[in-house]
């Protein structure tokens, strides 16, 4: 019986997985690692050919040579291949070269030009191509790039989350901040949506937890780093995998649905989500009654011309509402987040008042 692919020419029947080195470095590396995948479930080999680097003097790849490697690596096991263009000369070299995929970096999808320059490089084709959110947490600006690659007459586009760049010390190199593919996945319901959790962590032994979260999210699949010899990566290569780990990784993996045949199952969730849209209703009505007294309270400060915000009023709350909602078993994250959104619109209330009143 004939395979079934989806719409990027991939086994619908099976997990979408992208696999290979950071960057290709040699083409004894590159068939090595090509050879140990293709022992089964690769969607395509991944091997980034120009890298773009935040300082100058670090390893930046291979360039065209690494296209070549890349080509024979398919020829010798069958795996599909794909790398990263950042401009129109990257694209043609990868038409030339027939590459079966490509995706836009970060860096790249930030720079709107940049992106044009790659869509008008590629009009005419219709090869898959994957688009990295930006560095910083822009939904609207992710969308554009897309966008613009659909507007050339590309069809088989996706995305590939792979967090986002943050100056505070943190756990992973780049933050997930998983609000942000969700809200493009609530806009942009049919797009495929791949997760990077090699970029998001930066070191492996955080990998497993974030790629199964991204699975339980529904995500429709995964991008990680492999290399032979990770110790000798001559980029990124505390996030990188060996074949064998990486194949462990896999095997662990649990897949999520959206559904459940179970009868009893759906029969509880339905009780359960009554409840929870009951809640809901509750919470907007005691929302819309705090409002009330918001614009009352502007009202007030008009006519004593005292300034909307009020900071040590605002210290005080976070500090209280966090203090409560932290008894009750809520995370000091999501209050503040919280708080701040209830705060803004407070805020736009009273401002919205003070103008109407002047006008």
């Amino acid at each position: 019986m004939k395979t079934k692919l989806n719409e990027w020419g991939f086994p619908i029947d099976r997990m979408f997985l992208a696999a290979g080195p950071c960057s290709a470095e040699s083409r004894e590396q590159v068939l090595e690692c090509a050879k140990a995948l293709s022992a089964g479930g690769v969607s395509f080999l991944r091997a980034g050919i120009w890298k773009p680097r935040t300082r100058p003097g670090s390893f930046e790849g291979v360039g065209l040579k690494g296209l070549a490697w890349m080509d024979q690596a398919r020829a010798e096991t069958g795996l599909k291949i794909g790398t990263e263009v950042a401009e129109a000369a990257h694209v043609e070299a990868c038409l030339e070269y027939g590459l079966d995929i490509l995706w836009v970096g970060a860096r790249t999808s930030t720079n709107p030009f940049s992106v044009q320059a790659i869509a008008d490089a590629l009009r005419g084709t219709d090869i898959p191509v994957l688009v990295k959110n930006p560095m910083n947490a822009d939904v609207g600006l992710w969308m554009g790039a897309i966008e613009r690659l659909a507007n050339a007459g590309l069809t088989r586009l996706g995305a590939i989350h792979r967090g986002f760049s943050s100056e505070l010390e943190m756990r992973y190199r780049n933050v997930p901040n998983w609000k942000v593919p969700i809200e493009l996945k609530r806009r942009m319901p049919e797009l495929p949506m791949i997760c990077d959790p090699s970029h998001i962590c930066g070191k492996r032994d955080l990998i497993p937890a974030v790629a199964q979260e991204a699975l339980d999210l529904l995500f429709d699949g995964l991008m990680l780093e492999v290399h032979p010899d990770p110790s000798v990566a001559l980029s990124d290569a505390e996030q990188q995998f060996t074949p064998e780990q990486f194949f462990d990784l896999v095997g662990k993996l649990k897949l999520s649905h959206e559904q459940s045949d179970s009868a009893a199952f759906a029969a509880r969730m339905s009780e359960l989500r009554e409840t929870v849209d009951g809640l809901d209703s509750q919470l907007l009505e005691v929302l819309s009654q705090r409002m009330n007294i918001v614009r009352k309270m502007g009202a007030l400060k008009t006519e004593q011309n005292v300034s909307t915000f009020q900071p040590h009023r605002w210290q005080e709350i976070v500090a209280d509402r966090i203090a409560k909602g932290t008894g009750l078993d809520l995370s000091e994250d999501f209050v503040l987040q919280l708080m701040q959104s209830i705060h803004e619109e407070a805020i736009r209330q009273q401002e919205i008042r003070r103008v109407d009143g002047a006008e």
